[in-house]
Formats: C-alpha cells, structure tokens, sequence
C-alpha cells in the first residue's frame, strides 16, 4: 500500500527503483574500486625490486612521457636505472621497460606472445598475421613463408628495387633544380610502396607518380596514420568509441578499399592457377613472386592458406616491408648528410664497385661492405621499430636474480638499447666501424637489433637490408647530401620511427661520372 502521508510503499525507502538503482551503482564502484586498489597494490609489489621514476598514483607517467620528448628521456632514464624500470601507463596498468642485452637475451629467447597492447588496432586491417598471431597459428605459417624469403626469391627483387629508385631520384632532380630542400619520408615511403606492390603482387601502380585519392596506396598510407594516431590517444583504445568518430569511419572505408585490392589481385591470380597449363607454367618459374609462394603453400597436410590467411599475410607484409624501410632508408640519409665524410667514403666505394653503372645489381650487395657498416650504424642511432613488446606466458627471473610473474608485459626499449652507453661507448658518436668484422665478435649478440632477434625476429630483414643498400648507394650516386639546420628532425616513436618536423634535406646534383 502507498501511504496517503508520504507516498513510502510499505516496504520502506530500499523499494524505490531510484534508490535500489543507486544502491547497486554504488555497491559497485566500491567493488570496482577495491579490484583496482588490489591490482594497484600487487603491482606495487611486484615492481619493489625495479627502482624507477616518481609515478602519478592516476596518470602514471602519462604527464612525463610527452611523445617528442619520450625517447630521449628513456635514453637518460636507462643510465639511472640500469637494466629495467617499471613504465606506469596509468595508474592500474604497467610494463617493464628493458634495454640491456642480457636482460633481453632472457626475454627473447623465450618465445613469449606478443602483448595485445597496440598490436590489436592493426588486426582490422591485417587479420592475424605473422605480426599479431601466436602459438601454433603463427608456428604454422612461418614455415609455411619462410621459402618466400630465400636467396633465388630475393635475386631478382634488386631490379625491381632499382627501378622504384629511380623514378624516386628523378623527382629529386627537379627539386634540386630548384633549390628546394626534400622531405625524405615523404618520397621514400611512396617508393618503398611502389617496390613492394612490385615485389609482393607483381603489381605496378605508377604510385610515385600518380597519387589518386581511390587508389589501393592510398589506403595503405591511409591506414598506416590512423593506426599510428590511435596507438597513442588513449581515448580512441575502446572500439566502441573509436567506431563512431570521423578517424574510425576514415579506418574502415580505407580498410575495405584495401582488403577489396588485395582479394581482387588473389583471386585473379587463383583463376589463372585453374588453367592447367598456367599453374604448370607458373610452378616452373624460376623466380617465384610473394602471391606465388603464398598461393602455392601446403601445409603437412596438404592443405593450402584461405582467402583470408592469404590477404592477412600480404597486407602484413605490405605494412612491414613498407613503412619500416622507408624509416631506415630516410634516417639512413640523414646521418649520411651529417657525417659528410662518411657520406663521401660511401660514394666512392659506390662508384668503384659499379664501375660506370648507373643502377645497382645483386652481386654489387656483397661488395658495399663500408656503405653497409654505414647502414647499420644509422639502424643503430635510428632503428625503424624503436619498441616492441611481449607478454609473458610464464615467470621469468633475470640474471641479477630479479623476476616478474606470468601475464606480465615487457616492453624491449631498441632505441634506448642501442644509446645505452654501458653497451655503446660514445652512444650518440656515429662510427660505422662500430660494425667492422672484427668488432663483430666483441659484441653481445643481443646489442643491436633492428630486426629484433629470437624466434620472432623480422622474417623479411633480408629483403630489407637489401632495398637500403640499392636505394641508398643510387641516392649517393646521383646527389650530395646535407641537413637543413632551420628544421631539424624530432624523432618520435609511432609505430615505426619518424620525424614529428620531418626529414628535411638539402640535395645537390652530382655531374654526370
């Protein structure tokens, strides 16, 4: 009955909606709450033995860490806390941030899964590849890829390479003509794309010069800037959140536009394949292209990739084998322009070793030992993936007797790695002859890594190193180098390393040889 007086059920106060709804909400906050204060406090614990910055109970580290500015500080970071320190990205959430060898060599050789931190906004795009996939899924077909990568496969890449080189410096020439300074990155990339769709689909889009606003490369560059935008405001983690903004909308329309590219070309390519006569023909090519070892694939037991592991596999190497090399390439222009006498030692070894030629060919590769040492010393001052991360399937205990539970997230620092002075002397001194063969032998293999190592190391580094030997020895066959000191680069780590002010370079044509 409701009371004539106060209008109070005879149940009391507790048997209004209104009130029964805030009680509950209330009951669990506090519930929520005391997990988070549980969490926060064996966190706390765990991470006693790891000394480390002051912390924000809330932010975490959130406030100290500004993106321009994060890599050097955990560069002068690695000094004070040697091996590891705890990385607060909020107050109920942390990562042990490790940049030792020795502490990496136990982490890597492990074969821990990759943490779904960051790597899940790329799933969208690239399925589970090799990049995000784990266990016997990622096992699987690895084995199934690694033919892809193999000597006879790679040979004939270097022309292809090559030609994308080109097309890329003749552009250069008429900059340089008149007098504009260059914004590496921006060219580099467009023609590392254009090398891969080469590469990868057998494909020539033209992309260098042709920038069309529908375009399969588009997409791609589309995709590459929001995935990195995402990664690093944490407002847009949540899917549902991040689907209803204008960048989440931008996302899928280019996602589709990618992955209808990719399905056309396989499926092209599979038609073909039901000719008799053309599979047979394509079987006896002596040089395969990626699609055709994809395509081709079996498993133990004879069963092929599906339409969806074959997208996922080729857009997760359009990904890595684009973007990271046009970091190395242009930050390996860079120190080049800052270090003009090993600029000048490089052309020359160039220019003897090809004797009058005009384009780089597979056996010149061997013999660019000094531009080589060059290379890896700009990879080592500017590695094109300055983090990655892992997730630990079981406890692990350092060698300083130091030990973290399983679940918990490593993050190995590359770029603070290859600075840290107790492994680099002189760390921010660029000396090639860091990388002279009888150094080699002196150096913890687990000290320089831009292509990471252990089972997970990058499956196409060959391919990699490659492409920045011809594109850089053609660059320094046809321009000088120097830096434009009103715009100096800001590295900053999104997915891959870039310039948050660019890559800005000054080009002189070179007279005819």
């Amino acid at each position: 009955m409701v009371s004539p007086l106060d209008g109070r059920t005879d149940g009391g106060p507790w048997a209004s909606p209104a009130l029964l709804c805030l009680a509950l909400a209330l009951a669990l906050t506090l519930i929520k709450g005391t997990q988070l204060f549980l969490r926060r406090q064996k966190l706390l614990k765990t991470f006693a033995q790891f000394p480390g910055p002051p912390t924000h109970w809330l932010l975490g580290h959130n406030l100290e860490f500004q993106l321009d500015q994060e890599l050097g500080k955990i560069s002068s970071l690695s000094e004070k806390y040697p091996y590891a320190f705890p990385r607060w990205l909020g107050g109920f959430l942390v990562l042990c941030q490790i940049y030792h060898p020795d502490y990496i060599k136990a982490l890597l050789s492990r074969g821990d899964p990759k943490t779904k931190l960051g790597y899940r906004f790329l799933i969208p795009w690239i399925g589970k590849g090799l990049l995000v996939s784990n266990g016997s899924r990622w096992f699987q077909h690895r084995k199934l890829l690694t033919p892809g990568f193999h000597f006879d496969i790679l040979k004939p890449y270097v022309r292809l390479m090559a030609d994308s080189a080109t097309v890329m410096l003749d552009k250069w020439e008429k900059l340089a003509a008149q007098g504009e300074t260059v914004e590496m990155f921006q060219h580099v990339s467009l023609m590392a794309l254009d090398t891969i769709l080469k590469c990868a689909f057998s494909h020539h889009s033209n992309c260098q010069l042709v920038r069309d606003s529908n375009s399969y490369t588009q997409a791609v560059s589309d995709l590459t800037s929001l995935v990195a935008h995402r990664a690093f405001h944490f407002q847009y983690h949540n899917n549902f959140v991040y689907w209803l903004t204008r960048n989440g909308r931008r996302f899928r329309e280019a996602c589709e536009k990618a992955h209808r590219h990719t399905d056309q070309v396989i499926q092209k390519r599979k038609e073909s394949l039901k000719d008799e006569q053309e599979l047979e023909k394509i079987l006896k090519k002596r040089h395969l292209d990626f699609l055709d070892i994809l395509i081709c694939a079996k498993t133990e037991e004879g069963e092929g990739l599906s339409d969806a592991d074959l997208r996922a596999e080729v857009d997760t190497f359009m990904f890595e084998g684009h973007d990271t090399t046009a970091s190395g390439i242009s930050w390996t222009l860079y120190c080049l322009a800052l270090n003009p006498e090993h600029q000048q030692r490089c052309r020359e070894e160039v220019q003897d070793v090809l004797g009058g030629r005009d384009t780089v060919q597979w056996s010149d590769l061997a013999q660019l030992t000094y531009t080589t040492m060059c290379i890896k010393e700009s990879l080592r001052l500017y590695p094109p993936v300055p983090v990655v991360s892992r997730q630990l399937s079981s406890p692990i205990t350092f060698f300083d007797g130091r030990s973290l539970p399983a679940d918990q997230i490593i993050s190995v620092h590359v770029y603070a790695l290859h600075r840290n002075p107790s492994v680099w002397p002189s760390p921010e001194l660029f000396d090639p002859l860091r990388f002279s063969p009888e150094m080699k032998t002196s150096r913890h293999p687990y000290a320089f890594l831009p292509f990471i190592a252990g089972s997970r190391n990058c499956i196409g580094q060959q391919f990699a190193m490659n492409e920045l030997k011809v594109v850089v020895a053609q660059c320094l066959l046809r321009f000088e180098f120097s830096p434009d000191s009103s715009r100096i680069p800001v590295p900053i780590p999104h997915l891959i390393l870039k310039s948050k002010t660019g890559i800005h370079l000054r080009l002189r044509k070179l007279p005819a040889s």
